[in-house]
């Protein structure tokens, strides 16, 4: 398994706390408590992760489909 770093942004709206993940759109939860939150975001984040690479691997078997790994260097934090 390999460990990826994704940035989790975190917001107090009333009693709750929102909570989504910055570079994959559709990753978003809710908890009572941040730790809630980051938890159920930690889950949230898991099943997109499986769920588009199930995606991904539908495919017609007449057209050739080709993975690698990609890497690309991203600028620090600001």
């Amino acid at each position: 398994m390999n460990k990826r770093e994704f940035t989790a942004i975190y917001q107090k709206r009333g009693k709750r706390y929102i909570a989504w993940v910055e570079e994959i759109p559709g990753v978003n939860t809710q908890g009572r408590t941040k730790k809630e939150a980051q938890e159920n975001l930690r889950e949230a984040l898991l099943l997109i992760l499986e769920a588009n690479r199930r995606l991904s691997r539908r495919q017609d078997d007449h057209v050739p489909v080709f993975r690698e790994l990609f890497r690309v260097s991203v600028p620090a934090r600001v």
